[in-house]
């Protein structure tokens, strides 16, 4: 048998439930008012802000990338030692002598990682003495394609940083300053599909970007060359070391082979400039500047301003009526 609900009770939750609408309907009309009673504090901060950002994108220089697009270069003096350890590895390891796998690190990715390590950032920026340009670079002046430094960070003329910082830093920038600076305005990514590397750098001068991508590409290619030429001379010592201390023929004949292995590395290395990554697309000056975006620097700081301005007229409001 059913329980009949009283009618002044559904009558009750039906009017209860209107005074919720209407309610939110006020409360939504309350909020459009108050904004309407406010739109000339709101046009007012807008405006500010708009302003605001109009210059600050004003005053931002130019910057320019340069881009170079690289390939892998072909590992021609890599397999024999491999097949080496494929065959004589068993009989090798009876002299104590590790030839090693046919796996490793990926040289081309050990290259870029080394691009990007202190090291051999510091050593670049001392190299070609860019730490000017890279830490005190004002502007850039395009008819005299020069640079200006900001005056208080360094005099150009006398040659001598200027800048006042706090201990434990010094005038002149340190490397692990520069090296930030430095990883901001690189980039070296990798394609995942085609292996093409490019390298990139932005600066405020398009003819310093394009003279830094050049010798970015020219000093790894060095770098790699001169680490694989040492570790090739280090190897060929050792396993003539290990010939003068066996008689065993077979042992003697295997580590021939692998001298023979690693003056081939040693001769391949010396006849080859490009040692790591060919340039397939050599690094050009830009003549268009990669930014700033003005345009949107202006949008989202006017944007900015009137989100801005609407929440201290809501909050203006709702303190006043809790009061």
């Amino acid at each position: 048998m059913s329980k009949q609900i009283p009618q002044n009770y559904t009558d009750t939750n039906f009017e209860m439930s209107h005074k919720s609408t209407e309610d939110d309907e006020i409360d939504l009309r309350e909020l459009f008012a108050v904004i309407w009673q406010g739109k000339w504090l709101i046009i007012a901060i807008t405006a500010v802000f708009a302003v605001g950002s109009v210059l600050f994108a004003l005053s931002q220089p130019n910057t320019y990338k340069s881009e170079a697009l690289l390939s892998p270069a072909d590992s021609e003096q890599s397999g024999g030692l491999s097949a080496l350890a494929g065959q004589f590895g068993g009989l090798a390891s009876m002299a104590g002598i590790n030839l090693g796998g046919g796996g490793g690190v990926d040289k081309t990715q050990m290259a870029i990682e080394v691009a990007k390590s202190r090291q051999f950032t510091s050593q670049f920026i001392q190299k070609h003495k860019i730490l000017a340009d890279l830490m005190a670079a004002e502007t850039w002046n395009m008819e005299a394609d020069s640079i200006s430094y900001d005056p208080e960070l360094y005099d150009a003329q006398n040659q001598e940083w200027v800048r006042e910082v706090n201990a434990p830093f010094k005038p002149e920038p340190s490397m692990q300053e520069a090296f930030k600076e430095f990883s901001q305005l690189i980039s070296i990514s990798t394609d995942k599909e085609t292996g093409m590397v490019k390298v990139a750098v932005e600066h405020l001068s398009p003819t310093v970007a394009q003279q830094w991508v050049t010798w970015l590409i020219e000093d790894i290619n060095l770098e790699m060359k001169q680490r694989d030429v040492a570790e090739a001379q280090r190897s060929t010592e050792f396993l003539q070391n290990q010939i003068a201390q066996t008689n065993v023929a077979d042992i003697r004949t295997i580590l021939y082979q692998l001298i023979e292995e690693q003056t081939k590395t040693i001769m391949f290395a010396e006849v080859r400039d490009e040692y790591v990554f060919k340039t397939i697309d050599p690094a050009l000056v830009p003549e268009e500047k990669s930014g700033p975006k003005r345009a949107l620097i202006c949008v989202l700081g006017t944007m900015l301003g009137g989100m801005l301005a609407i929440m201290i007229v809501l909050i203006r409001h709702f303190v006043k009526k809790e009061d």
